[in-house]
């Protein structure tokens, strides 16, 4: 692990940045371990930037002494085009959501598929995964897929309400993982496929404040299920809780925000972070309307 530098200055490029929790997130912990550490959000709907700018942006925040930055959407796939290196997972997903500056060059990663596959052995410790359903071929879906099957997913579904989507996704990860039954199926089979799962993975916007609503039919949970969830606004979405009062061991969206980045401020520090600590501090901002 590398010497922590004297200071850090960071931030995190996309839209809609300027009410993420990922700036007290990453300022809180760095002082419990008395790191001096700045983070700001750079917000492309406020300065009315194009995803395309995100090149421009790094070049500046090079210039002015950043030490890293973090990258969300629109410019996550975008800003491939601007780095110099890539790790191999972030290469494998085609996104990049951590963009670390070294000796004035760009080298990216991918913590939203670490951060996922930390949470999914931390919340759910055994769970089987035997057979997965995962609803969401997205780019977060993209991330939890391919974490599922670093973990170990010997059967994984992928169900989206593009078909096209869904197929496209799974034969990327079959790839990756040829010694893995990866295939995708139509919407209209999820009673099917849940009938047939260990668990369940959940990776669209639905059940966020703003796409209200459960993603599948609550009959369809059994209490044999495990189901993860990605939306964290609420904490407990409609499906974390139709899950929870069926029986099933469920993980909150929280967990994967969490643990992105914890891996993140890893990257950047080379400083271990505190998970449980960072999970509270979390939840203690959620809690407050942050």
């Amino acid at each position: 692990m590398s010497t922590p530098a004297e200071s850090y200055l960071v931030g995190l490029i996309g839209e809609g940045t300027t009410h993420s929790l990922t700036p007290a997130l990453h300022e809180r912990e760095a002082d419990h371990h008395g790191l001096r550490y700045i983070y700001r959000t750079v917000d492309l709907t406020l300065l009315a930037r194009p995803a395309d700018d995100v090149g421009t942006l790094l070049s500046a925040g090079r210039d002015l002494g950043f030490n890293a930055f973090n990258i969300t959407v629109p410019a996550k796939q975008v800003v491939l085009g601007y780095l110099d290196d890539l790790s191999d997972d972030a290469a494998r997903l085609g996104a990049v959501n951590t963009v670390l500056i070294r000796d004035g060059k760009f080298i990216g990663h991918n913590t939203d598929y670490s951060g996922f596959g930390s949470a999914l052995e931390e919340g759910l410790p055994g769970a089987s995964l035997g057979h997965v359903v995962q609803l969401g071929a997205g780019g977060a879906g993209a991330a939890t897929a391919y974490a599922l099957l670093a973990a170990g997913a010997e059967h994984l579904c992928v169900v989206d309400l593009d078909p096209a989507r869904s197929r496209e996704r799974a034969e990327a990860l079959a790839r990756f993982f040829p010694d893995r039954n990866i295939e995708w199926r139509p919407i209209s089979e999820i009673g099917d496929l849940m009938s047939k799962a260990d668990g369940l993975v959940h990776a669209t916007p639905v059940g966020m404040h703003a796409h209200p609503g459960m993603p599948l039919d609550g009959d369809l949970l059994q209490s044999r299920h495990w189901v993860a969830d990605i939306v964290y606004r609420p904490i407990e979405t409609e499906l974390v809780k139709a899950a929870g009062a069926k029986g099933c061991r469920v993980l909150d969206g929280g967990h994967m925000a969490v643990g992105q980045a914890v891996d993140a401020f890893r990257l950047i520090t080379g400083v271990e972070p505190d998970r449980s600590r960072m999970r509270q501090h979390f939840l203690s901002m959620l809690r407050q309307g942050a």
